[in-house]
């Protein structure tokens, strides 16, 4: 075919499709009277105009002798971009993935100036419509023959592909020629959510929050311990759309002893530096779970997403560095938290305990901020992974107005259908008097900015 300057001087531009995330691109081809060239992959361009950062590892190119020859409906367990090095070729996709688009088709010609982008669980096929094509495609994962493969038989009319040069008169491969109908075809399963942490307050509510989502996993710390496990090779990483860190060192005051700080580095750093080096690596998005303690609670605001962190101790250090580890992963999101109330021991099942055998403690009065239920922080790490938010960081509290702890018990006794006075207003300093350990430094302000 003979490219000219006129015919393929058009920009840049992505084009929807029937079936979600099947996109056209539309590529500039550069002629002149040597012949073309064009971009088929320009990561900055492309990516702003609209195409998805897939992460492409691998290129693969089918050189088709025959005008006829047909390949597919293949569905592999990866991304790809396809598109025509020399040639033109007639494209069939078709929608593979549970859900409301199930079976929808699209068609198109592709020549130089066009690529498509093919999403995970889409169904991919051609016809070549000239002698000596070259159709290639980038793909951001490896073979393996342990992955799950789908294929559907070209001529099945449920898909109802018309295509241009009959399939009786076409190039078949055998294989393809017997590949089963849409009815008969296992759908290739979504990519899988590793849950860590899973036996802590949120782990507890995220177990919650997906009891119904099959390709969901959850992972305690006797299965997966982010100080001691090889996490490279723990799971094959392409298989999951994202890794859900819920697995923290949490002691506070500990952290401020020689073990405790060590254990807090390990796991608060090393281990989700570990976790990062693998989400960024194979594509995945890692949603990492931070703290009100990485600010040192002097700001005369509630604090912003994007306000610098000033830990006052080594638990909110840690806390801080993970937070910026995870930044450096393309895809991520940090959740931040504070206060967090779940299933297992917290403030209001301390202040319900105490209430009940008669004690009336003495709680601390200069210390600010909101509660957060863990069940809420679940529901909004599912929100932003369903919704593909944009990634960065999010403050995540319950609404409401700002309370200091004492505040909260007193709430709590008289809710618990006790006298609220039971409960003695104190500073920090004093409750902290008499300690015989190591007490880490509270900020005074954890109110998050939740605008």
């Amino acid at each position: 075919m003979q490219l000219s300057v006129t015919e393929y001087g058009k920009a840049l531009r992505i084009n929807q499709t029937p079936i979600p995330g099947l996109l056209v691109v539309e590529l500039p081809v550069h002629g002149d009277n040597r012949g073309w060239f064009k971009e088929n992959w320009q990561r900055e361009k492309m990516v702003t105009a609209g195409l998805p950062d897939f992460g492409p590892v691998q290129n693969n190119i089918s050189f088709n002798d025959a005008i006829g020859t047909t390949r597919g409906f293949h569905a592999e367990p990866w991304d790809k971009l396809v598109s025509v090095a020399a040639g033109r070729i007639f494209g069939a996709w078709v929608d593979l993935r549970s859900g409301s688009t199930y079976g929808t088709s699209f068609t198109a010609e592709l020549d130089a100036s066009r690529a498509v982008f093919v999403p995970r669980g889409v169904g991919n096929a051609f016809q070549t419509l000239e002698s000596n094509t070259a159709y290639t495609y980038l793909v951001n994962d490896h073979y393996s023959p342990d992955a799950a493969y789908v294929s559907v038989n070209l001529a099945d009319p449920q898909v109802g592909i018309e295509w241009p040069i009959p399939l009786a008169r076409a190039e078949l491969s055998g294989k393809d020629r017997a590949n089963p109908r849409l009815s008969e075809v296992d759908l290739l399963p979504p990519r899988r959510i590793l849950v860590l942490g899973a036996s802590g307050q949120l782990g507890r509510a995220l177990r919650q929050e997906y009891a119904q989502a099959s390709h969901v996993e959850f992972a305690a710390r006797t299965d997966i311990d982010l100080t001691t496990t090889n996490l490279d090779s723990a799971r094959r990483w392409r298989d999951y759309d994202a890794i859900i860190n819920a697995a923290a060192y949490t002691g506070v005051d500990a952290s401020e002893t020689a073990a405790g700080r060590l254990a807090a580095w390990a796991t608060n750093v090393t281990g989700v530096a570990a976790l990062a080096r693998v989400a960024a690596a194979h594509g995945v998005t890692l949603v990492h779970v931070s703290s009100d303690y990485v600010f040192d609670g002097t700001a005369g605001r509630p604090y912003r997403e994007d306000d610098p962190v000033c830990p006052l101790g080594v638990y909110g250090e840690t806390k801080a560095a993970g937070d910026l580890i995870v930044t450096t992963v393309p895809r991520h999101y940090i959740i931040r938290t504070s206060w967090v109330v779940g299933d297992g021991n917290n403030f209001v099942q301390t202040m319900l305990s105490l209430a009940g055998r008669g004690i009336d403690p003495s709680v601390v009065a200069d210390q600010y901020g909101r509660l957060t239920f863990a069940s809420e922080i679940a529901r909004a790490i599912r929100h932003c992974i369903e919704t593909n938010a944009p990634y960065g960081t999010y403050n995540v509290t319950c609404s409401g107005p700002i309370s200091s702890w004492a505040e909260i018990g007193r709430q709590v006794f008289a809710l618990a259908g006790h006298n609220p006075d039971r409960v003695t207003r104190v500073s920090t300093a004093e409750y902290f008097a008499d300690a015989t350990r190591p007490i880490a430094p509270r900020p005074r302000n954890s109110v998050l900015d939740l605008s």
